[in-house]
């Protein structure tokens, strides 16, 4: 356990990073845990497609479709979900969406059919509703603004971990337990992977602090350290009373639109990596996920360098606009380098470091100015409405696909998409976001 920070032998700048460390140790960590296993279960569907789609008989479009609809769910209960983690607080929540998915999650072993794929993926994004802008909420309740774009970095290191780790993971399973009790690979996939969503949600009933206040692991001096520094920082933010207020703020719907464009890049990615790199010639769900696994591991890299750079620099549209553009570039050779692996691979990885990286980044924009009440509503509307680019990117991707019987179309669709989120960003006020 740490040791008391004493306020009599450590200047002021060095004592409040000090604390801000300790708080970074308790809480980052067991929150990278969470968002990898959500992770996981969100879309280890893009492994199961290898066998899925042939034993059950899914057309590209259908797994498209039934991939996408994860985020009508998720659309539909997000505000309501987040609404509800402020009323009940976050650990109760949190521990609540945890263990509700890995259930439904689990439950992917009985898919038979295209309806039963359907209605499962979204109950799927209903049940997981409100985790991510939950997890962005509970972060501003600790760190302020200059340090909250490396913690967030910090935080989404998990979908490239998740990708590193689980997608030869996913492989492994599905290989070494095929025909295992009668059971496809697949099946036993989505029951292994879906176990720790449950005890992980138990833990976080005994872990998290829904406040500073509450948090028995801070002295009193500590906690006047970090509740002064957030104070500080809300002085910067627009405080809206109301829910609805967040709804009248035009900032809001063009974070919609900011995110969305980027959205639709992050999950091409990780719901048709495999695919993808199957596409190229690769046999073997290990060495696919192995391979797979290389463009994750530069965005985990990208991610985090950028993410510092941005905090120290107080600098957030050029460091949003620069990894948006690399996904451009990168998607645009994929697609004419689909015939090779190892160009595959480097243009994926392209696309991956700037695609994963934009999403940290782009989170430090809309917590600059939203506060009170209605941050709760406003950034889980920008989530909600910018995740239904995870419906329309998977079908977009599957439909071009069964008509053109490639991924070079959709690949420069995705590329399109980046560029006008890059553009979108140099219209925010740069004086309201780099802070």
């Amino acid at each position: 356990m740490s040791m008391p920070i004493s306020a009599s032998q450590i200047p002021d700048v060095a004592r409040e990073n000090a604390v801000f460390r300790k708080v970074v140790r308790r809480i980052v960590p067991f929150l990278v845990l969470c968002y990898v296993v959500s992770y996981l279960d969100r879309v280890n569907v893009g492994f199961a497609k290898l066998q899925m789609s042939d034993d059950l008989g899914f057309s590209e479009a259908a797994y498209g479709l039934g991939a996408g609809l994860f985020f009508i769910g998720y659309f539909l209960f997000e505000v309501p979900s987040n609404l509800m983690l402020q009323r009940v607080g976050a650990r109760t929540w949190i521990a609540r969406i945890m263990i509700s998915w890995g259930l439904v999650s689990a439950s992917f072993v009985f898919v038979g059919n295209e309806v039963t794929f359907y209605v499962l993926r979204f109950l799927l994004g209903a049940a997981e509703a409100g985790f991510y802008p939950g997890v962005i909420l509970y972060c501003t309740y600790w760190f302020p603004s200059q340090r909250r774009a490396r913690v967030i970095a910090m935080f989404m290191s998990a979908i490239p971990v998740a990708g590193i780790f689980g997608n030869p993971l996913s492989g492994w399973i599905m290989d070494r337990f095929q025909g295992v009790k009668g059971w496809e690979g697949w099946q036993w996939m989505f029951l292994l992977e879906a176990i720790p969503a449950v005890l992980i949600g138990v833990a976080t009933l005994f872990y998290l602090d829904n406040s500073v206040r509450a948090a028995k692991w801070l002295t009193d001096e500590e906690k006047d350290v970090v509740e002064r520094a957030i104070a500080e920082d809300a002085a910067h933010r627009t405080v809206h009373g109301r829910v609805w207020d967040a709804f009248r703020e035009p900032k809001v719907w063009l974070m919609c639109l900011i995110y969305f464009c980027f959205v639709m890049g992050q999950y091409a990615l990780t719901f048709w990596m495999p695919t993808f790199i199957e596409s190229t010639g690769i046999e073997g769900n290990l060495a696919i996920g192995a391979l797979s696994a290389v463009p994750f591991l530069a965005a985990l890299v990208t991610m985090n360098v950028l993410g510092r750079s941005a905090d120290k620099r107080r600098e957030r549209r050029w460091h949003l606009v620069v990894p948006s553009l690399m996904g451009a570039v990168g998607f645009s050779l994929a697609a004419g380098w689909a015939g090779s692996t190892a160009l595959s691979l480097v243009a994926l990885s392209v696309a991956a470091a700037g695609v994963l990286t934009c999403a940290p980044l782009f989170w430090s924009l809309p917590t600059a100015f939203l506060g009170g009440t209605a941050a709760a509503v406003g950034l889980a509307a920008i989530n909600s409405v910018g995740n239904l680019a995870g419906f329309v990117s998977p079908y977009m991707i599957g439909a071009l696909k069964d008509a053109t019987g490639s991924t070079s179309l959709p690949m420069y669709v995705l590329a399109l998409s980046l560029v006008v989120g890059a553009a979108a960003v140099l219209t925010t006020d740069k004086k309201t976001v780099n802070r």
